[in-house]
């Protein structure tokens, strides 16, 4: 019996995982052509838990791929996810700091920190989910006094958009200005992440 074959896990951050599928819907790409597994999105504010959650599904399920494509940057693992990687011969992952670094492209993403390094960035996600992420993540809607104390190096909020709409457009101006920071909308669409997306190779057929 002839059954499709992956070669390519996707591991990513769920905050992620919308824009992936649609990347692939975009490109047309054949069923078959990756496995998603994701961790979940709310690690974006717990950057310790990234690793230790990456090794247990590479453990668990990296034997059975050719090559495991990480969606995430470094993610405030202070170097800990390419040290793990290297653990895994297999893995790969995008360049940059973090998914607005892949998603701007990194010579957009460092000219908008050279111009302002108190610069904080919305993507689609985290437009959409900033009060369960980001208020209630870091606590102010207990205690708003941590606004002040978090952001008070921050001057401009720039929502770099992949595809946005009235509703993601508004939550991100309704950010803004809960943080009373400078809004900035840059659409940069899916960027390397897109890139890398497309690229993957096509499943092959094993026989069983």
């Amino acid at each position: 019996m002839s059954v499709a074959r992956h070669t390519t896990l996707v591991l990513a951050c769920g905050a992620l995982a919308k824009e992936i599928l649609a990347i692939k819907d975009d490109f047309c790409l054949p069923d078959g052509t990756f496995d998603l597994k994701c961790l979940p999105a709310g690690y974006h504010n717990f950057p310790r838990k990234i690793v230790p959650g990456l090794e247990k599904i590479i453990d668990e399920v990296g034997m059975n791929y050719d090559r495991i494509l990480i969606g995430y940057g470094d993610c405030g693992t202070g170097g800990g996810l390419d040290r793990m990687m290297e653990k895994y011969p297999n893995t790969y992952r995008l360049p940059g700091t973090h998914c607005y670094a892949f998603y701007a492209g990194l010579p957009e993403f460092d000219a908008m920190m050279e111009e302002e390094l108190g610069s904080f960035f919305l993507t689609d996600y985290l437009a959409l989910h900033f009060e369960t992420l980001i208020i209630k993540g870091f606590g102010m809607d207990r205690y708003p006094n941590l606004k002040e104390m978090y952001f008070e190096h921050y001057k401009r909020l720039i929502y770099i958009s992949q595809v946005p709409n009235d509703i993601t457009m508004q939550k991100a101006k309704a950010a803004a200005e809960f943080l009373e920071l400078e809004f900035i909308h840059r659409p940069v669409g899916y960027g390397e992440l897109g890139q890398a997306i497309k690229t993957l190779p096509q499943s092959e057929d094993a026989h069983v």
